[in-house]
């Protein structure tokens, strides 16, 4: 059990307070759209990679790289900042130092990170300002994720955002939302994010947003990994750099910091406010099973434009800063988690318990919460509570906090899972997370472990392309199956075998079961005709006593059996040769030893 207490104090400042960085004019000509516009706007798509590519002509030290390409056709586009120009990454690797990842737009109405990112950048290595925050990190900043949900730019897209003018939408052109693509890797966009992330493979990920919510005074809020989902090395290394250096630095710069809000009742603040965690889908949860660090950067919905893009500078400017500070103890903190991952991979553990899901307990502690004035009155519009802020009158609440997070669900992990070679999606997606597998060359009939699944039933509506699993019962079988050549074989001595696990259990919440990746198993394609089972349902009963017992029985106990003549048929052809073998039949098999 693991009791997360980061960001539950203020931190008491022993100066005065600096002013935001980004309150110096910069060059003119290098100014972005939302400074040129004293940040009433931003830029579309096309003038920010034109400002990448100026930043790339103009500095040795910049390169614009082009990762994907859109739905609707347009390419991607991600800036690597490098003092030893090391632009790929083999030679980022040969450098020795941290590889910082930077993400913005990856819901493209919530921009902040883009002008923000792109602002830095250029104070690095147009100004020259902040150069020394490449001596040991390189930055591989993509200014905009969704790229065609930023194209999709009216001024009708963020109903409860204060600014700019005009943004893109939340989801890409096809409807997926990338911040619950991780793990599924549905989208193109998503495809080759995580084409490009195993390939340069980072040390920490920075993913900016934008809140929905209620108001308060912070104008940035934050989400970290600190629970037991992630490496303790990784815990700790957080929260030294976050929670003792970087938000007191970002403090200092007169901004207000608080862990991400996510309100019990949006309706009553007094009711307090959860810890958050996330699941693989995420961008934080992704990055605590690939053992890297990735902080979600939430700033404040309703605070202007200009305060955000600044709170988030100020935020990433830190980052760097510490980083550089601090050269080789991310990297090494990383690599002593990967290099434990692999360990624990290379034996089967009959004793050992990976992590799956985690809860909130109902505990909680005290929390002075920033928040501003509000009332409460029932609508006679809605019907239920209108909740009115006054933004202009700051108050502190004290208000319960809730941020015991425990495990709620664990597994014993195989040695290895080999998945048969006709289910193609599932290989393509152990290619996109980078997951190391062997192909078999031969037939192979072994022993294994699986499951069969019983009370299947799927959520009624879509969510993110797919109706997702609601519930099931797994039950744990061994069964000898033949693999034909083509199969995969997939080893957990590897750095992502914490991502192959929650792909391949059927039990973790994103596996690729439970997202609908396997519903074919489910689908019986033989019957038996009932004149045909009818006479076989006497041969079988006449020919087994204790058959004729079971089906009597549950003729007397169960009245909605009794009362159905298809349920009575299919009792006996479940129980004959002719009935399909793999139905409701896992095709993965687990190993505990290799074959």
């Amino acid at each position: 059990m693991y009791k997360a207490v980061l960001g539950l104090g203020l931190w008491i400042l022993g100066s005065v307070l600096l002013p935001p960085t980004l309150e110096a004019k910069p060059v003119k000509e290098w100014q972005t759209t939302a400074e040129a516009t004293n940040y009433k706007e931003t830029s579309r798509y096309a003038d920010t990679v034109a400002y990448a590519q100026r930043l790339a002509d103009a500095s040795e030290l910049v390169d614009l790289q082009f990762f994907g390409t859109t739905p609707e056709g347009r390419k991607m586009a991600v800036l690597i900042a490098s003092k030893d120009q090391a632009f790929t990454p083999e030679a980022a690797r040969a450098t020795g130092k941290e590889i910082l990842w930077i993400q913005a737009g990856i819901h493209s109405g919530e921009i902040e990170g883009k002008d923000a990112g792109l602002a830095l950048l250029r104070d690095m290595v147009i100004t020259k300002e902040y150069q020394a925050l490449l001596d040991h990190a390189i930055v591989i900043f993509i200014p905009v994720f969704s790229v065609d949900g930023h194209e999709r730019f009216t001024p009708y897209n963020r109903i409860n955002q204060n600014g700019p003018a005009q943004t893109g939408w939340r989801t890409t052109a096809q409807n997926f939302n990338l911040n619950r693509d991780f793990l599924k890797a549905d989208s193109p966009e998503m495809q080759a994010w995580l084409t490009l992330f195993h390939a340069w493979l980072p040390d920490l990920v920075v993913d900016s947003h934008n809140t929905n919510g209620a108001d308060y005074q912070y104008d940035l809020t934050y989400g970290l990994e600190l629970s037991e989902r992630i490496d303790p090395g990784l815990v700790a290394w957080q929260q030294k750099a976050f929670v003792e250096t970087i938000f007191p630095a970002v403090t200092q710069r007169g901004h207000k910091l608080a862990p991400y809000v996510v309100l019990r009742d949006e309706y009553n603040l007094s009711k307090g406010f959860n810890y958050y965690f996330s699941s693989p889908r995420f961008s934080t949860g992704y990055g605590a099973v690939q053992n890297r660090p990735t902080i979600l950067v939430e700033t404040h919905m309703l605070k202007d434009y200009k305060n955000r893009v600044t709170a988030t500078y100020d935020l990433l400017l830190e980052l760097v800063r510490y980083v550089n500070q601090t050269p080789g103890t991310l990297r090494q903190a990383v690599m002593a988690a990967d290099q434990k991952t692999i360990a624990l991979g290379q034996k089967f553990d009959p004793a050992r318990k990976f992590l799956l899901d985690l809860k909130l307990t109902e505990k909680n502690i005290p929390f002075k919460f920033l928040g501003v004035a509000y009332t409460r009155e029932l609508s006679p519009i809605s019907g239920f509570w209108w909740v009115k802020y006054d933004a202009t009158k700051p108050q502190t609440f004290t208000i319960p906090y809730y941020n015991e997070v425990v495990v709620s669900k664990t597994l014993t992990p195989p040695l290895a899972y080999i998945i048969p070679v006709q289910w193609t999606e599932v290989i393509d997606r152990l290619k996109f997370h980078g997951i190391r597998f062997q192909t078999l060359t031969e037939s192979m009939t072994i022993p294994v472990d699986t499951y069969r699944f019983e009370q299947v039933s799927w959520q009624p509506k879509p969510f993110e392309g797919h109706h997702q699993i609601k519930d099931l019962k797994i039950i744990p079988v061994e069964r000898t199956m033949t693999y034909l050549p083509g199969s995969v074989l997939v080893p957990l001595d590897q750095r992502g075998a914490q991502v192959a696990i929650h792909l391949l259990e059927p039990d973790s919440p994103d596996s690729l079961l439970r997202w609908g990746f396997f519903d074919a198993i489910f689908e019986p394609k033989e019957y038996a005709e009932a004149y045909v089972m009818e006479k076989m349902a006497r041969q079988m009963l006449a020919a087994d006593p204790k058959l004729k017992t079971e089906f009597e029985t549950k003729l007397d106990q169960d009245p909605a059996f009794r009362q159905s003549a298809d349920d009575r048929l299919e009792f006996f052809y479940q129980r004959t040769p002719f009935y399909d073998d793999r139905l409701n039949i896992y095709p993965v098999g687990r190993l505990q030893q290799m074959p």
